[in-house]
């Protein structure tokens, strides 16, 4: 086992691809965000974080482009960053060719957790309420509980980070109004209840309070364009290109650290999706299933722990596998194992050691024991298909080798067709032994439970009874002979 999974750490474990002009001396890393937010970018961007903290780098600056993606991985990538505490966090919303110039949902919470936000012109940010996907295939908005989570987080990093907090707010809960406040030509943007207050604490200071446009009405989430943005007093600027952020950042650009997903994260990445994951599982139960139907040790075993080590390695890097999975999952193998080869027939062990190892995989792709959230659950339930489809397929494609394989002509060759039994001549004995022994009479020497000895003709011989317990000195009659088994009745 360690041959297999350390040389797959080493490999997930790879550095990321760096492309720098001047390596001496870096102020800023420069980590992409681009795409959907999931687990493998999560793993991403603490590695990029991890890099910029040892090179003491004074900017770490997240080019995002991307509609969103799940809350618990935008969650963990928020507290990635907020433990930069002595490094200046910069959001710069961007325009690719091949992109689509927003920072929605997650996006949005991911940006209000930096020190400054930049957004390109033509971009957009907003959109933060969290959402899940029903059934029916239709997407709603998530409970009140998950809502008020999501809300109290972004008030927080906007609080935390000197941006509007009635913004953050509505953002995310489209029950919020929003709407303008002009304090002596100064804009701001309020909720309408905050703008009464304002209106009395200003005017007592002299100052003219008057109400300007609904920024976001209530019912509609607010998303703001660049300019908005600029104009509401959450972005710091509106560059066109990278090169001008670093200009306006005061950083030059022969100083700035250009991070790279390496070969290695889109290979953790395409591997903890849940297509290839289910197939991981699939092959690997499929290995082992044929592994204890036959003999030995050889391929289809190495085939099932190469599967499930992958499968674990990558998790492990997710951050989502402990010693709790692993060993539920061994424990889970030790019960199948005992259920085929200690216990006769199949019942409660081997059902156990199938149930254990189910949990184990659907705990390995998740950070959470219980759900407690809407999107946990949401996660939760998409483990649980993961690997059912996986068992299930696994029990299919057994069921399918094992009917047609015998029938190809490659292992026809390897497999016995022909069965030997009595009326083709085969027996254990020759047919007159066997014959010799049926109508004689004789006297039982031990008791028969229902195995035991009896004399026949002066010759002590092993016999069985029907069924019966017969004591000692009791006559008996031998009624058949199957094999080397010689049937007696009490007479």
């Amino acid at each position: 086992m360690k041959g297999i999974i350390l040389p797959l750490l080493f490999i997930f474990l790879l550095p990321i691809d760096i492309s720098a002009r001047d390596r001496e001396a870096v102020q800023a890393f420069v980590i992409p965000i681009h795409g959907d937010i999931d687990p493998s970018l999560t793993v991403f961007i603490r590695r990029g974080i991890e890099k910029a903290r040892s090179e003491k780098a004074k900017y770490v600056i997240f080019d995002i482009d991307t509609f969103g993606g799940r809350v618990d991985s935008a969650l963990q990538i928020t507290t990635l960053i907020g433990s930069l505490d002595s490094t200046e966090t910069v959001a710069y919303v961007t325009v690719r060719p091949e992109g689509t110039g927003v920072s929605w949902s997650a996006g949005a919470l991911i940006s209000f957790s930096c020190n400054r936000i930049y957004m390109a012109p033509g971009t957009s940010m907003g959109a933060a309420a969290p959402v899940y996907q029903t059934v029916e295939g239709t997407t709603e908005t998530a409970p009140e509980k998950v809502v008020s989570a999501v809300r109290t987080q972004m008030a927080a990093l906007a609080e935390k980070n000197g941006y509007p907090k009635a913004i953050a707010l509505a953002m995310v809960d489209e029950e919020i109004e929003l709407v303008e406040a002009h304090v002596d030509g100064q804009v701001k943007a309020v909720t309408r209840e905050e703008y009464q207050e304002l209106k009395r604490e200003e005017e007592t200071k002299g100052k003219t309070v008057e109400m300007g446009k609904v920024i976001s009405p209530q019912g509609k989430l607010l998303s703001l364009t660049a300019g908005e943005a600029l104009k509401y007093g959450v972005s710091s600027g509106s560059p066109e290109t990278t090169e001008e952020l670093f200009e306006a950042l005061g950083i030059p650009s022969n100083e700035a650290t250009m991070l790279e997903e390496s070969p290695a994260d889109r290979l953790v990445a395409f591997i903890t999706g849940s297509g290839f994951t289910g197939l991981l599982i699939m092959i690997g139960l499929l290995a082992f299933l044929l592994e204890i139907s036959s003999p030995g040790f050889g391929i289809p075993g190495t085939v099932g722990i190469i599967c499930f080590a992958v499968l674990f390695a990558s998790n492990f890097l997710l951050g989502t596998v402990g010693s709790l999975e692993l060993l539920l999952f061994l424990l889970g193998i030790v019960l199948l194992i005992v259920e085929i080869f200690v216990i006769p027939g199949f019942g409660i062990t081997g059902i156990t050691g199938l149930l254990l190892m189910a949990v184990s995989l659907i705990l390995s792709m998740q950070h959470f024991l219980i759900p407690s959230f809407q999107w946990e659950w949401t996660i939760f339930h998409r483990n649980i298909l993961t690997v059912l489809s996986g068992l299930v397929g696994a029990f299919i494609f057994f069921s399918i080798l094992a009917y047609f394989l015998p029938k190809v002509s490659f292992f026809e060759r390897l497999t016995l067709k022909t069965s030997q039994e009595t009326v083709g001549g085969y027996t254990v004995q020759a047919q007159e032994e066997s014959e010799r022994y049926i109508g004689k009479r004789g006297v039982t020497v031990t008791t028969l439970r229902p195995s035991g000895k009896a004399e026949i003709e002066g010759e002590v011989v092993p016999v069985e009874s029907e069924g019966d317990f017969i004591a000692p000195g009791k006559g008996v009659r031998v009624i058949r002979v199957d094999g080397n088994r010689i049937i007696v009745r009490e007479c």
